[in-house]
């Protein structure tokens, strides 16, 4: 049986889409392209069972739709399977049913958030053959496939049509042991073309997940949740062992831990003393998600010494009331706190922030501003991500939008949800004055003299030239992101 697992090619006036880490959807004009771990998960697992699986991101390798159905129609997959995600869900039912047009034996199945919370949404606007809900789209995939070709049972989570009535197998459990998956064929899933992400600057770079997905969990804007309600980590020695091959196998000098956030406790306090005890720390760089209020200062620095360079923080608003109220369980203080502590272990601090929050006054939008601008600026952070408030379906905030008639235009145009206008109302502010804001926080971070200068200080070679330049194009592409009308 051959199995394609793909991202179709989406073309669209507004640049090109960035779906493939399923977190955060927008459509980029200098983009990076994130590598998706779980559908190449997928990939490989059906590999190592003996399937045929061919591996085709159309974005990444930007084909046009003709060479795409070319593409299609010389392999003759028997099962396509798609990740898909809000913004893009009814261009995906689109060309579903173009490619039964071309390929009318072929089965067609969808995963990810949308399709979890409204799965037999897809049955009536397409001729899309199987739902998978849930996050482990890899042992799914894996269970759907030994149906078709082994009339085996189908594990639950699994929708499908039977004599014109849409069926499901039940509720998706998140009962798998993901220590039994096998480490990523990278080759298969062409890792070598996700190597364009400016935040990591030492080539070649590896994403894995440590865990599915956050033991916070509780962030009501978050759409992950929706497909890990229940956190899971692997172990310790499971992920030393995909490192060191990592290492050996592919040369790779930094790995991105896409965990929603990395494991704490003693599960990080014996992971960072076996990268230590392995010397995976002399050979290797490590950055992750992580919250501001989780670790004290020794867990800082023995991260510090076990290879870790660059920690993603979700700053999300300076105002108390919002991060109560989107159940964030930090204060402001620990915002300011957790990246003292951290620059003081000479980490890296990447810290991420959003714009439009249907409770904030431009007043309180413009203190996030100011407070980000702070930290760059004095240099206890250094990089920053500004996003728009997208409420994807099945998250508390998508709920509350709906029952608070926050919503500016239908909440099932879908293909709005995509980051380029604002979806909700705010008290006192026009949708363009969030989006300038927005732009305004890249204007007056990065082109303050005071953080320009900084930069320059830390200049010692020519690849510090390199990645600085990377970083103007970024800015400027997020500017333009974030500008249009």
């Amino acid at each position: 049986m051959k199995v394609l697992i793909t991202y179709p090619p989406i073309e669209s006036e507004k640049g090109t889409p960035l779906l493939s880490q399923n977190r955060q959807f927008q459509y980029f004009n200098n983009p990076t392209f994130i590598f998706p771990v779980i559908p190449a998960s997928a990939a490989t697992l059906l590999k190592s069972k003996g399937y045929n699986v061919l591996w085709k991101d159309a974005i990444v390798e930007n084909l046009s739709k003709e060479h795409y159905s070319l593409y299609l129609q010389s392999e003759k997959p028997d099962l396509i399977a798609l990740e898909t995600k809000t913004p893009v869900i009814k261009k995906h039912w689109q060309i579903i049913n173009e490619i039964k047009t071309i390929l009318p034996k072929t089965k067609i199945v969808l995963f990810g958030d949308h399709v979890t919370v409204f799965p037999e949404e897809s049955f009536k606007n397409s001729k899309v053959d199987f739902i998978i809900t849930g996050g482990d789209y890899d042992f799914s995939l894996l269970s759907l496939v030994n149906h078709l070709n082994k009339k085996t049972k189908l594990e639950s989570g699994i929708y499908y049509k039977e004599r014109g009535k849409i069926k499901n197998s039940g509720k998706f459990k998140l009962t798998h042991n993901i220590d039994n998956l096998p480490f990523i064929d990278r080759e298969l899933t062409k890792f070598n073309l996700y190597q364009k992400e400016f935040n990591i600057p030492i080539r070649p770079y590896a994403y894995i997940m440590s865990a599915r997905d956050c033991w916070h969990a509780q962030c009501s804007f978050c759409a992950w949740p929706t497909l890990y309600p229940k956190f899971r980590t692997r172990s310790v020695n499971n992920i030393l062992d995909e490192i060191g091959m990592l290492i050996t196998k592919y040369n790779v000098k930094e790995i991105f831990d896409d965990s929603g956030t990395f494991p704490v406790g003693n599960w990080l306090k014996e992971f960072c003393e076996g990268m230590i005890s392995r010397g995976y720390n002399k050979k290797i760089k490590i950055s992750c998600n992580m919250r501001f209020n989780a670790l004290n200062e020794e867990e800082y620095k023995l991260m510090k010494k076990a290879g870790f360079r660059l920690l993603k923080f979700g700053l999300e608003s300076a105002n108390q009331e919002t991060l109560d109220k989107i159940n964030k369980k930090i204060k402001v203080e620990d915002i300011i706190s957790g990246c003292k502590l951290a620059k003081k272990a000479k980490l890296t601090v990447h810290l991420t922030m959003i714009i439009g929050w249907p409770w904030e006054t431009k007043q309180k939008a413009l203190k996030t501003l100011e407070l980000t601008k702070k930290l760059m600026t004095s240099g206890l952070a250094d990089v920053l991500q500004a996003t728009i408030l997208i409420p994807y379906p099945g998250t508390q905030l998508y709920g509350e939008g709906l029952r608070n008639k926050w919503f500016l235009f239908n909440p099932k145009d879908y293909e709005r949800y995509d980051m380029s206008e604002v979806v909700f109302k705010t008290p006192d502010m026009k949708p363009e004055e969030v989006m300038n804001i927005c732009n305004n926080i890249y204007k007056k971070v990065f082109f303050s003299p005071k953080y320009i200068l900084r930069h320059l200080t830390k200049i010692r070679n020519k690849n510090d030239i390199k990645y600085t330049i990377k970083g103007i194009k970024a800015v400027l592409g997020h500017i333009k992101d974030f500008s249009r009308k």
